[in-house]
């Protein structure tokens, strides 16, 4: 079995799959199937499984989507300027793409018996969220979004949701950490754009399309480049009897300093307010 790692350069085969996690590959703690397709102009494919649950992403095109019986036109110029379109659907719910122009799509599964009603998300169900703006000098200015959670679905085992860092600005900020495993698909709106992610005490080079594969208790913050945005998709994998929920934000409590902290307005230096 492959030795374990924590950050991935996955490419597309010559079928237009691209693996980032599997259930015996490197990135197995995740405890999910992660992967990107790309499908050409009348290219149709369909997802379904009897121990797995699907979640179906649009990150780019114009597709028809069907989960069970139904059925929504999706338009998505890309992850930069529109909002997202997902079907999830419970084991054997069958998920069929059917591409109208050349399209991508990621397919998140993970093992799943419990039963719950189909849907297809829309972007009026999932707006995106400024979070953190104006905080900690104004550099960690991001746009968040939550396609489904367990509030949303309780059945779930799994989060699926998308974080847009303005062009220089630091995301997952404060660094935070959680028990549950979490993976980042990264893309930028200019193919030579990059970051760093940050997995504990290791550092990596995001770049368009790369992945981080963040196991649970390390700390995750993430930075774009000046000058280039930065999207990630952002999937957490649940643990049996402890769902991740959205209160279980749990920063180190090193930078919890920062929440009452001011700026200077000429230089932006940081100044520590003693209580």
């Amino acid at each position: 079995m492959e030795e374990k790692k924590v950050f991935g350069y996955p490419q597309f085969d010559n079928n237009g799959e691209m693996i980032l996690t599997t259930y015996d590959n490197a990135y197995r703690d995740m405890m999910m199937d992660i992967r990107v397709y790309q499908l050409k102009k009348g290219e149709e494919k369909s997802f379904s499984s009897a121990e797995e649950e699907t979640a179906v992403l649009l990150l780019e095109g114009n597709v028809t989507l069907t989960c069970a019986d139904i059925k929504v036109e999706a338009k998505r110029r890309n992850v930069f300027l529109d909002g997202p379109y997902a079907a999830h659907g419970a084991k054997e719910t069958v998920i069929t793409v059917l591409a109208h122009e050349d399209s991508e799509i990621l397919v998140q599964k993970t093992k799943n018996t419990n039963e719950f009603a189909p849907r297809i998300y829309e972007p009026k169900d999932a707006p995106w969220k400024y979070s953190t703006q104006g905080m900690y000098g104004n550099v960690a200015n991001r746009r968040v979004n939550t396609i489904f959670d367990h509030a949303i679905q309780p059945q779930s085992n799994m989060v699926l949701g998308e974080v847009l860092n303005d062009p220089g600005n630091w995301s997952g900020y404060l660094p935070h950490r959680h028990p549950q495993p979490e993976c980042y698909f990264f893309m930028f709106d200019h193919e030579e754009g990059f970051g760093a992610s940050f997995i504990g005490d290791q550092v990596y080079k995001s770049v368009h399309r790369s992945f981080s594969a963040i196991p649970g208790g390390e700390l995750h913050p993430q930075s774009a480049a000046p000058g280039y945005q930065m999207y990630t998709c952002w999937m957490i994998r649940h643990l049996d009897g402890n769902p991740w929920l959205q209160t279980d934000r749990c920063e180190d409590e090193a930078f919890t300093w920062l929440h009452d902290a001011t700026f200077d307005k000429e230089t932006n230096a940081c100044v520590k307010n003693e209580k």
